[in-house]
């Protein structure tokens, strides 16, 4: 293990810096990692050593992104925890230009349907009609929608950044129904304990609990497979579609931009080249 002093040292500095949860908890991870590769404190290594660490991450055959997320926890450990003068900031591996998995609208309606129980349908519903993370989905509360004006607020979504986005009239009703009775602050997606514990007229107060993401990730999984849909899509393809189909309805990329909540529009760009109407409408010479 490594030492827990660094690892503790580690989580209050991303704190105070306003990390969120998950770069904390998978900056440490790194870091124990590192620990059980040399069996050393990464304070006695060297920058070949660190380099040496990051070749074997890649021939591994881990993604670039998981490679660059270790460079960037190296990088904190001795820049902003370590602060060694004379170190060199590793360079992030090029990153693979993969084109993100969507699903047709055919597809989605699809797997909406056949999903019988009332609270993952609206679960999978909401993510496309929102484009949201899995991560925001389960963490919506009652008070983040707006039925009048068929909004949605996300709390502290991707790097710590509220963000304004828009649901379908189609949906008002299920979600009118979905939230009858509860609170502001309560879940709008409450896990089957959470609901029991919900505080009831008489005053009763508990916790209440969201779904987990796992949860989540699951009814999306099990409605992909009724479907019978043959793709390597994740619960995130909701909202690459969410993207693509608003750029193949006209939208223009900058409004899909802000609803994504991308802040470099070359993030939001990659969806154009899903859209290309140029390419689509070239014939093969066969």
């Amino acid at each position: 293990m490594a030492s827990t002093n660094l690892l503790e040292i580690l989580t209050q500095e991303m704190k105070l810096r306003n990390y969120s949860p998950k770069t904390a908890e998978a900056y440490t991870r790194v870091v124990r990692d590192v620990y059980n590769f040399f069996k050393r404190p990464p304070r006695e290594l060297s920058a070949e050593q660190i380099r040496e660490y990051l070749l074997f991450k890649q021939k591994q055959g881990l993604s670039s992104q998981t490679v660059a997320l270790c460079a960037n926890a190296l990088n904190f450990v001795y820049t902003q925890i370590y602060k060694r003068p004379d170190y060199v900031k590793i360079r992030h591996p090029k990153q693979s230009q993969r084109l993100p998995v969507i699903l047709s609208r055919e597809e989605i309606k699809k797997m909406i349907e056949l999903t019988k129980n009332f609270k993952h349908r609206l679960i999978l519903a909401l993510t496309y009609a929102a484009g949201l993370r899995v991560s925001e989905v389960v963490r919506l509360k009652v008070n983040d929608i707006d039925l009048a004006g068929l909004t949605l607020t996300v709390r502290q979504g991707k790097g710590k950044k509220d963000r304004l986005t828009v649901i379908s009239a189609t949906l008002a009703p299920d979600l009118q129904k979905l939230l009858a009775g509860k609170k502001g602050n309560d879940f709008v997606f409450e896990s089957e304990r959470g609901a029991r514990l919900r505080p009831d007229s008489i005053g009763t107060s508990a916790r209440q609990g969201g779904l987990t993401e796992m949860t989540a990730q699951k009814v999306f999984s099990q409605a992909l497979e009724r479907a019978g849909i043959d793709k390597p899509a994740t619960f995130h393809s909701l909202r690459h579609s969410f993207a693509t189909h608003l750029l193949e309805n006209g939208t223009d990329v900058r409004f899909v931009q802000e609803l994504l909540g991308h802040a470099n529009i070359r993030t939001t760009q990659i969806y154009t080249h899903v859209t290309n109407p140029a390419i689509r409408n070239i014939k093969s010479p066969l």
